[in-house]
């Protein structure tokens, strides 16, 4: 009868990791949340943390999979207003559970001028509500398209949270909110 009970503590374990890990996908951030800290590995292969720009508005991006049309049309978009997002004491971190190679090859391609970062493991896109249980063609742990505004004071200034793929974040309402940091 001993023999069970370890396995039974497992399995318990297990089915209570599973339930925190199904209660933090469902979780949505909203303005005024602490934004949730996160390390990435860069196409780089350095090691990056949203902590790291402390004391700077930082814009995150998540998109769902890199040299997709909507996805690159989002990024280019990025690259080419980066000026202003410079202008507006404004870092862009672009986020996908792609591979870092696989990012690598896609900055390389599309000249992308801010750091494209590798969440393989999904922990970022989890943490900031921003995965689909279930993509096209039966993918799962692709991000949701999803942009945020993260203040000087660690604070989330603009939340949006795209269920349709096909969709680019408002730019528009972004940039107000920057204006107005």
């Amino acid at each position: 009868m001993s023999f069970f009970k370890p396995l039974t503590n497992v399995i318990v374990c297990n089915i209570e990791m599973l339930l925190i890990k199904c209660k933090t996908l469902n979780m949505s951030l909203n303005v005024g949340d602490i934004a949730p800290d996160f390390t990435l590995f860069s196409t780089d292969k350095k090691e990056i943390s949203l902590s790291d720009y402390k004391d700077k508005n930082v814009l995150v991006l998540f998109f769902p999979l890199a040299f997709t049309s909507v996805c690159t049309d989002e990024l280019c978009e990025t690259r080419d207003n980066k000026k202003m997002y410079d202008d507006l004491s404004t870092d862009v971190l672009a986020i996908s559970g792609d591979s870092l190679f696989t990012l690598d090859e896609f900055k390389k391609q599309q000249k992308f001028n801010f750091e494209l970062l590798s969440d393989f493991n999904k922990e970022a896109a989890t943490n900031y509500g921003s995965l689909y249980e279930e993509f096209a063609f039966g993918m799962k742990g692709v991000s949701k398209r999803s942009a945020f505004v993260i203040g000087k004071d660690g604070k989330i200034k603009y939340a949006e949270v795209l269920d349709n793929a096909g969709e680019i974040p408002n730019f528009t309402a972004i940039v107000e909110v920057l204006n107005a940091l």
